[in-house]
């Protein structure tokens, strides 16, 4: 650890820098200078490819010279834009300053008035905040979770028939199978991430108060809706219209709440996980060097899975504020939003750290086939429900009622107990039979 993550104000740039440092490609101050200076440098070249009668004279053949300008931004280009705002108080006019400037160095200043032309701030930071969400969403949240995913599927498949005592309320109820109680969390998080992919990334691009009035008035001939509406999706994303200054982060809040709801989903697995462990139904792989407890040198404790919980939990805190308070502006636009959303970052580095360690947890499970046997045949009163059904189905009287005596009287329930009640049943050898096939590792349903 070196010393700028000893001196880190947060954990998530501290204690866990290693797991969380791909994001700051996206959420860093110098990644969301490089994402504005990007958006600066594409909205100007759309404006040379409608082209603008003051701009048809500029090469296209440098377009992509103009994009290195960002493809090859360093955090000391960066500094130098923080300079530069340190004189304009301004953080956006101080990139559209260092674009100038380097317009000078490639000797095309003549055009530099077309820098941020007819925009507002909101135009590039509404476009380059949701571009860095999008794609570290695709590049690092959505491998991270496939992965941990990938895992929950690989047990439902491998012990789909192990039999399980299943619990409800706290005791022992009708069986399961392990495999089957891992598909229900795995079909959850799928049916999340299906509604997930369904949502788009919203912008907002459209001058001081989203009419385009600096637009329409320099170039009323120029259809700038369908103009912002391409430049915008571009870009990957999806421009809002009509909006105030600001966008009105509808959409981006019901991406904040989408992923709040998977990481519930993925606190539900790891608190039921946390117990199966204390359960002794899965043990973890051990790792000689790890110490459990400074005083009890015998304990493997379920770090994993509490990290992971805790985790998510200051996520979802994050999330619920995000989206509960960006689409709130008064008026035209207030300045609420641009500090909470700095912020954006923050739920998806608790996620990253979460899923690490999900994925870790996961991976170091050993399934305990005994214990669970074990459990199993302590709780043979779970097959009563399958007795008195098949009982009601035989039209036999009282069933509920005769099985709730005989699982009711305070002594063991066992195999035994199970076949002398059976035998006793003034019903047909043929369902005698049938319902001495019913044992609680059988009766575990589809």
């Amino acid at each position: 650890m070196d010393n700028h993550s000893l001196l880190a104000v947060s954990p998530a740039d501290g204690r866990y820098a290693r797991q969380t440092g791909p994001l700051r490609e996206y959420f860093s101050e110098y990644a969301l200078i490089r994402y504005r200076v990007r958006v600066e440098i594409e909205y100007f070249i759309a404006l040379c490819n409608i082209p603008l009668p003051q701009l048809d004279g500029f090469d296209l053949s440098r377009t992509e010279e103009l994009r290195d300008i960002y493809r090859n931004m360093t955090p000391e280009d960066a500094a130098k834009v923080k300079e530069i705002e340190k004189v304009t108080n301004h953080d956006v006019k101080a990139v559209e300053y260092y674009i100038k400037d380097r317009f000078k160095e490639l000797g095309i200043i003549r055009w530099g008035e077309f820098v941020h032309f007819g925009l507002t701030s909101q135009d590039i930071n509404n476009t380059s905040v949701p571009l860095s969400i999008k794609e570290a969403m695709e590049q690092v949240y959505s491998p991270l979770m496939n992965d941990v995913l990938g895992i929950i599927s690989e047990y439902a498949e491998q012990w789909k028939d192990i039999p399980m005592l299943a619990k409800t309320h706290g005791q022992p109820a009708s069986p399961t199978r392990v495999g089957k109680e891992f598909k229900v969390f795995q079909v959850r998080i799928e049916e999340q991430l299906r509604q997930l992919s369904l949502l788009t990334y919203p912008a907002k691009f459209g001058g001081a108060t989203g009419n385009m009035n600096a637009h329409k008035v320099a170039y009323p001939g120029i259809d700038w809706i369908s103009f912002g509406n391409d430049f915008v999706g571009s870009l990957g994303l999806q421009r809002s219209f009509p909006t105030t200054q600001i966008e009105h982060y509808d959409n981006l809040a019901a991406l904040f709440d989408n992923i709040r709801r998977i990481n519930t989903i993925l606190i539900d697995l790891s608190r039921d996980i946390w117990t199966y462990i204390s359960m002794e139904y899965f043990r973890q792989k051990v790792n000689k060097n790890e110490v459990g407890s400074s005083a009890m040198p015998h304990k493997v404790n379920p770090i994993d899975f509490e990290n992971a919980e805790g985790n998510l939990g200051i996520a979802n805190a994050l999330l619920t504020h995000l989206s509960m308070k960006l689409p709130i502006s008064r008026l035209q636009r207030d300045l609420t939003d641009s500090t909470v959303l700095r912020n954006v970052g923050m739920p998806l580095a608790h996620g990253v750290i979460a899923l690490n360690s999900l994925k870790k947890g996961l991976g170091k499970l050993i399934l305990n086939e005994e214990a669970i046997h074990e459990d199993l045949e302590r709780n043979w009163a779970v097959v009563a429900e399958a007795i008195q059904t098949i009982l009601r189905r035989e039209s036999y009287p009282n069933p509920y009622e005769t099985l709730k005596a005989l699982t009711r009287t305070g002594k063991g329930i066992n195999h035994e107990t199970i076949s002398e009640f059976i035998e006793g049943l003034e019903v047909s050898e043929e369902v005698k039979e049938e319902l001495r096939q019913v044992t609680p590792m059988t009766y575990t349903g589809f």
